[in-house]
């Protein structure tokens, strides 16, 4: 499909397409006019189009306020398709203020859009165009993108495009089970022995649920690196160092021993392999461990413990050797506490039942999904588990969160197919905290997110030397041109454009990094300019700002989910994935809680120590003590334990997930037989059970 002798000519080898889709254009018909109901046309204005949709109205006989659901369906027809050969008296107010009446036929949104798109040379407009457009299948290639003759060809009854179709897993069996016949075997033993070796290393890193067609772009960071983990095995490459970030990203527990063996054969070829890594079974598996600290930030930088699993985890009270160099092992080790069991994440003593009421989707059959109906309690800390690919991101992502999304807060969304929600008028939002970026340009920062800094320029526009200039806030700002530096405009730093290489970053040869111009660097709080301020930490200013109430209190919330290191000014860019999303975390723990949020969060551990997500944990404990539910798609085992509420998917992924296989509490899965989750669950909770029983006693 990348060659034009091979693709479909009417997709391009995509075997998708892009149409104007009507669930976009009218995201909830419950809504009227004048509450946009017709996402295009926006709110009521003096415009061309609302002149026609007047003329509609006049027709038709319903106003503004008529709810989408029940405009007569002549008159929903021709505002979305267009009036054919009818012509409607139209009147029109000129920019002049001179009134003029048409008598014309009426073209459509559905046109109207489709000519923005196909003519405009304004990438936003363009931009604005395609969010009512939803991707399909190609109806000429029915999604196998080649040419018709192409998809002629059949091997075993089956062409290439039903095999692209396939798991992983599936693949793997149709090719381990297929006889050549004698001049097939002739034309394709060798080749058949290099697909199943294929297969079995993309099997063997903990891919079997994926499609072999699946998009590039669509695979997370973990289910890449495994990608290419595969390939390498697959050269048998001798001499080389390889660098991991963290590959056990994404992975069920239960696939966890294929993965580590995978690295194991990668090392017995004789290469060094080189892995980040927070999970458990990962560092205890290791030949070598180095642990880094002790805290983060401006508290981290130093060679806090090293050595074999069994040296790492020993007493620090003895002289131990390393390669023939004398080591003494430094004391403040978080990793080997947590890994020897010394310190560990305590599940609660007893679980929250919510608040009575729940939120029940009913009938979600997206991708795998089996029509299956999810009941989430409210007001409780809810998560959902299961092995990879078993439908866990298809039925909370893709169908949950878009569903109350477009219910709630109007988004332009297309859930995956579900037959209804219920209980929706117990929540009155949802939120999606994820670990993308905070901001994507040296601009963006934790202060400026927070919402901290808007009271921080207030303060200083209220000092005296301040007034005495007539200074405001926006002279504190460095997104304005007044008081920031000419050269850099307020970034800090300048960008020298490398052409076909990423651009590059200097710092301000002007102000020296400090964004402000000389002026506004000379006021002064308590000795501190506003560029002092931003380049304090949240520990410094929490201290130097602690009779200021409002900032005290942002600052507080930063501090309480473990970011006290970072600088109010650091650029969103040197965020980690996790940092941004506890400072995303920090700011709505500084919001006043309506009681009846959901927040949703898909592997919120991702890149997270032990200590880290003990943190975390108690920032959603108290998102859920204020009332509001927590949903969190999670496979890690020291925030499962936690939960007050577990939904397992599974019992396999792919073709052979998409059932809810458990739900209940943590105690009630560890029941489940078919559950792989409270296999491994068992391990973490029964020791605590014994605890609790013999305490009682």
């Amino acid at each position: 499909f990348n060659s034009p002798f091979g693709a479909c000519p009417a997709c391009n080898g995509l075997g998708v397409r892009k149409e104007f889709d009507l669930d976009l254009i009218l995201p909830d018909r419950d809504l009227t006019l004048r509450q946009e109901g017709i996402a295009p046309l926006g709110k009521p204005r003096s415009n061309w189009w609302w002149s026609q949709v007047d003329a509609i109205a006049r027709a038709y006989d319903f106003d503004y306020d008529t709810p989408i659901k029940d405009i007569p369906k002549e008159a929903l027809d021709v505002l979305l398709y267009g009036s054919g050969k009818q012509k409607y008296e139209i009147l029109y107010t000129h920019p002049n203020g001179k009134s003029v009446t048409y008598h014309q036929t009426i073209s459509g949104i559905f046109e109207s859009l489709q000519h923005y798109y196909e003519t405009t040379t304004s990438s936003g407009i363009r931009e604005w165009a395609e969010s009512f457009m939803n991707t399909l299948p190609c109806e000429a290639c029915r999604g196998g993108r080649l040419r018709e003759e192409s998809l002629a060809v059949r091997f075993h009854d089956k062409n290439i495009a039903d095999i692209a179709r396939m798991s992983v897993l599936d693949a793997h069996a149709f090719f381990e089970t297929l006889e050549l016949t004698g001049r097939e075997r002739l034309i394709g033993e060798q080749i058949l022995k290099e697909i199943r070796s294929r297969l079995t290393f993309l099997l063997d890193v903990g891919l079997g649920y994926l499609t072999l067609d699946r998009s590039a772009r669509s695979l997370s960071g973990g289910e890449a690196q495994r990608i290419r983990l595969a390939t390498q095995i697959g050269t048998q490459l001798v001499g080389v160092m390889y660098i991991l970030d963290e590959p056990s990203i994404g992975l069920h527990q239960r696939d966890n021993h294929r993965l580590i063996q995978s690295l194991k054969d990668l090392r017995d070829l004789g290469n060094t392999v080189i892995v980040v890594e927070h999970d458990r079974d990962m560092i205890t598996s290791a030949d070598y461990i180095i642990d880094l600290g002790p805290g983060a930030g401006e508290h981290g930088g130093h060679m806090i413990k090293t050595g074999t699993p069994r040296q790492f985890l020993r007493k620090n009270s003895h002289k131990e050797k390393t390669g023939g160099t004398p080591q003494y092992a430094l004391n403040g080790s978080l990793t080997a506490e947590y890994i020897s069991g010394k310190r560990r994440i305590e599940p609660p003593l007893e679980r929250r039942p919510g608040n009575g009421h729940a939120l029940v989707l009913e009938g979600a059959r997206g991708n795998n999904l089996k029509d299956v109906t999810l009941s989430i309690p409210l007001g409780t800390f809810t998560c959902i588990t299961g092995v990879s690919g078993s439908g866990k991101s298809s039925l909370i992502n893709e169908t949950l969160y878009l569903a109350l999304g477009k219910r709630l807060m109007h988004m332009k969304a297309v859930p995956l197919p579900y037959r209804q929600i219920r209980g929706l008028e117990h929540v009155d939002k949802v939120i999606d905290i994820d670990q993308t970026p905070i901001g994507r340009t040296p601009r963006s920062n934790p202060a400026t997110y927070t919402g901290v800094f808007t009271h921080i320029r207030d303060l200083f526009a209220s000092l005296p030397e301040s007034k005495i200039r007539g200074y405001k806030p926006g002279r504190f700002s460095f997104n304005v041109s007044e008081g920031s530096c000419d050269a850099c405009k307020g970034d800090g730093v300048r960008k020298i454009e490398m052409n076909f290489l990423p651009d590059v970053y200097v710092v301000c040869d002007v102000c020296n990094g400090r964004r402000y111009d000389r002026e506004t660097l000379a006021v002064h709080f308590h000795g501190k300019s506003i560029n002092d301020v931003l380049n304090m930490t949240v520990e410094e200013a929490r201290e130097f700002f602690s009779e200021i109430h409002p900032i005290r209190r942002k600052l507080d919330t930063l501090y309480d989910v473990g970011l006290g290191y970072i600088r109010l000014g650091q650029r969103a860019t040197t965020l980690s994935g996790g940092e941004a999303q506890r400072v995303k975390l920090a700011t709505e723990l500084s919001k006043i809680s309506t009681g009846k949020t959901m927040y949703i969060l898909d592997e919120p551990t991702t890149g997270l120590h032990f200590e880290d997500v003990r943190m975390l944990l108690s920032v959603l404990n108290r998102l859920v003590d204020r009332g509001n539910t927590v949903i969190v798609i999670e496979h890690n085992l020291e925030v499962i334990k936690c939960a007050d509420w577990i939904v397992d998917l599974g019992p396999e992924g792919g073709d052979e997930g998409g059932y809810i296989v458990a739900q209940g509490t943590p105690e009630a899965i560890l029941q489940s037989r078919k559950s792989y989750t409270a296999e491994f669950l068992r391990a973490e909770l029964m020791p605590q059970q014994t605890k609790r029983k013999a305490s009682n006693a």
